[in-house]
């Protein structure tokens, strides 16, 4: 088992409902530690920059007002296989298709307003932790 790192939000239909602390708390109970965080709104040029790999399907416009729709906390999680345990406690994309117990099955309000957004990989992981933290903001 590799210690890794990888990123998540908690995106503004979840911290509107003052859900922040239960998802932080689910994410210490899968053995991830918040090792990076911060709160802030995102501008409409970060979040099409950060989802430019979405900027040719036809929910990109709807996902980048969403995401500055109101605030969101962004955090560097660490842990055994951080991206998978992360992937497994957030839950399939679509609410409907997750387990129960997942984050997104218990508080997602839609596909889009799902809650939490995983890294993927490792790779993905490293790139989406350095767009948003400087090295100096992350303790391990």
């Amino acid at each position: 088992m590799a210690i890794e790192r990888t990123f998540s939000i908690i995106k503004p239909d979840a911290t509107r409902r003052n859900l922040t602390g239960q998802i932080n708390a689910r994410l210490e109970a899968a053995g991830l530690r918040i090792v990076g965080q911060k709160r802030k709104q995102l501008t409409e040029a970060e979040a099409k920059a950060f989802y430019a790999v979405h900027a040719a399907r036809p929910f990109y416009n709807d996902l980048v007002a969403f995401m500055t729709s109101g605030p969101v906390v962004l955090q560097v999680l660490e842990g055994e296989n951080a991206v998978a345990a992360n992937r497994e406690v957030m839950g399939a994309t679509n609410p409907a298709d997750a387990a129960d117990g997942t984050i997104r099955k218990d508080f997602a309000e839609s596909i889009e307003a799902n809650s939490v957004h995983g890294s993927d990989s490792p790779e993905n992981a490293a790139i989406e932790i350095s767009y948003f933290f400087a090295g100096c903001e992350i303790t391990s």
